[in-house]
């Protein structure tokens, strides 16, 4: 196995993330963010945009799993959806570049398949599949990709929306697939880590329960109800 994909395993990869509208927009905070997960003990970082990316370069030494995502959108692919997408970012001292390789159609007419390919033979980085079924991944680490990740379970229209991880797909993947699987979606707690691990993951990526404060803090208000008595 590659040397830096094994460095992976077993481990916890942080994503670094905020939207516009999130008081934490900010690539020097993110940034810092991805720094704090570095020495909390991550094994990776992953990251979205040319910005963001080229700041946590400069603050971490693990590896960076860079996206470049456009205007999302439920129907389309957006996770780097082209070849344009993912050149933008190359430079910026990623590593592996993440992609979505679902099957549904792509805002530039291509395939997963074929930007999977370009990416490895044209920018030389490894590929990461972000996929949102057993299929999908399936075609994708026949395609070249060098991990498939479980990113978009649950949030295409045809798959499954589970109300935690998608731990069936993790075991179905890691039965079937020779590829180191990534496993990510609605990972809340240290024991959802645990238990993807458990299924087969090769590494766990948690995102919005690390690093967006927001999100958390709503996470628990709904979690515990409002107590004025």
């Amino acid at each position: 196995m590659n040397k830096l994909l094994a460095s992976l395993k077993g481990g916890l990869i942080v994503s670094c993330q905020a939207l516009e509208g999130n008081p934490l927009r900010d690539t020097e905070c993110i940034a810092r963010l991805a720094e704090a997960a570095y020495l909390g003990g991550a094994v990776a970082i992953r990251a979205n945009g040319v910005e963001d990316l080229k700041a946590i370069r400069s603050r971490v030494t693990v590896p960076i799993i860079g996206i470049n995502k456009t205007a999302p959108s439920p129907d389309i692919p957006y996770i780097t959806p082209t070849f344009e997408s993912a050149l933008k970012i190359a430079p910026t001292g990623c590593e592996i570049i993440a992609l979505d390789a679902t099957l549904r159609p792509r805002p530039d007419g291509g395939d997963a398949a074929t930007l999977i390919r370009r990416i490895k033979e044209e920018l030389g980085l490894l590929v990461m599949a972000d996929i949102s079924t057993f299929e999908e991944g399936v075609a994708a680490a026949k395609a070249g990709a060098d991990l498939v990740a479980t990113t978009l379970s649950g949030y295409t229209a045809y798959s499954p929306k589970t109300e935690g991880p998608d731990l069936e797909l993790i075991r179905k993947l890691h039965a079937e697939v020779a590829v180191p699987i990534i496993a990510e979606g609605r990972f809340h707690s240290p024991e959802d880590v645990v238990q993807g691990l458990e299924c087969g993951a090769h590494a766990v990526v948690v995102g919005k329960m690390i690093t967006n404060a927001m999100y958390i803090t709503k996470y628990f208000v709904e979690k515990i109800g409002r107590r004025d008595e």
